[in-house]
Parts: structure tokens; sequence; C-alpha cells
């Protein structure tokens, strides 16, 4: 039997750390029977990369030093941004490796312009087109990537729902195993999707519980 842990990486912009996307998701895995934590990797002044990537991998250095033999990352957001950079991004060690990941409404790419906040504190918005291009997680994708399950609403007004389409594409690309679900409504930071308005984004929880059965973290 495998000793599986979930980091899970809130949102927040690079700002600061959401408290709608923390407890609440922990007690949700919990409730599934899985181990799980939640990170308050830097922000603000000291979120420039690659002091996140570095604070991700090092809490998958401690989790695993603690006995955990696979890990699975949940971001929310810039959180999902976080997540898909530690989950792709080159030079991790085998003990950084991530073995799955989720993102939910998540921020991917550096070279759009929506969500410059996200940006301006992650890299500056004066960054070099090298460096936007480096700290794109749909750039980052190769055959190798670990599974994804994706979620985002289609009138998301933060994060446009443009950035899971363009890693969903990448990962097409690539051969990865994943799922992409798009809600047609709701807002940014649905957290759960458990209130009224929250639409059929209230069936991602399901639809993730179905995947991480089938993707052998959960049994049947």
């Amino acid at each position: 039997m495998t000793n599986d842990h979930v980091i899970v990486l809130p949102g927040g912009g690079y700002s600061r750390i959401s408290d709608n996307e923390s407890p609440t998701i922990v007690a949700w895995l919990q409730s599934l029977g899985l181990s799980a934590n939640f990170l308050r990797y830097p922000v603000g002044a000291d979120a420039r990369h690659p002091a996140v990537l570095d604070a991700v991998r090092a809490e998958i250095r401690a989790r695993r030093d603690a006995g955990a033999d696979r890990i699975a990352l949940v971001g929310f957001s810039a959180g999902g941004h976080a997540a898909g950079m530690a989950a792709l991004a080159p030079g991790a060690t085998e003990q950084e490796r991530v073995d799955l990941a989720m993102l939910c409404y998540p921020v991917v790419s550096m070279m759009l312009d929506s969500h410059q906040g996200s940006r301006e504190n992650l890299i500056g918005l004066d960054a070099s087109p090298e460096l936007r291009a480096e700290t794109s997680v749909d750039l980052l994708v190769t055959s190798g990537a670990p599974p994804f399950f994706i979620w985002h609403t289609s009138e998301d007004p933060a994060v446009p729902v443009q950035h899971s389409y363009l890693l969903g594409m990448a990962l097409a690309a690539a051969g990865v195993r994943h799922a992409l679900h798009v809600f047609p409504r709701g807002r940014h930071g649905l957290n759960l999707a458990r209130l009224d308005g929250d639409g059929d984004a209230v069936m991602w929880t399901d639809l993730a519980e179905s995947w991480l059965i089938e993707e052998g973290w959960l049994a049947r």
C-alpha cells in the first residue's frame, strides 16, 4: 500500500494566500481518505521567481522525507500556476517529483496579458520574453509530465478560460493523460462551488473524485 500525500496551493495572485482555498480544500481531501496539508508559499515581494517554485519543491521533499511515496498537488488560480510549475519545470530531483496535479481555474501563461497581477508579483511586468516563456506552464509540458486534472469556467472574469485551454492543448500534443472540464457559468475563486449561483461547477469535486479513483489514488 502506497503512502500518498496531497499539498494544496491556494490562490491569491501571488500577493497573498487566499483563506478561501486552504482549510476547506484540505478538509474535503481528508474526507476522501487522503493525507493533505496546505502550503503558505512566498507572496508579495518574496514571490519573485524562483522563490515560489523553490518553496513548493522544499515542501515536496519534506513530505517525502516524512514517508510519502506519491505526492499530488492541488492548486487554485495563482496556486494552480505554482502547482503547474512544480509539476513541469525542469531541474526537479527525484525527491521533488510530482506524481499527479489538479489545477482549479489556474493561471497558466505568462505570455498572455490577462491576470497581470500574478505576472507582476512573480516576474515583473517588464520581464523578458524568455522569462515569461520559462514561467508559462503550457510551454513546459513534455511527454514525461504527470497526469493532470484541470477545471475552469468559461465566464471567469479574472483568469480567462484560455489559460486552461492552452494547458489542455499542450498536454494533448505531448500525449499526457489528463482531464479538462469547462463549466459555462461561475465567477473566479469558486472553491468547492457549493453556493447558489455557482452552477454546474458544483460537479467538479465529484469529477475529481472519479478521476482520482481512475488514477489509483482512491479505492472504488
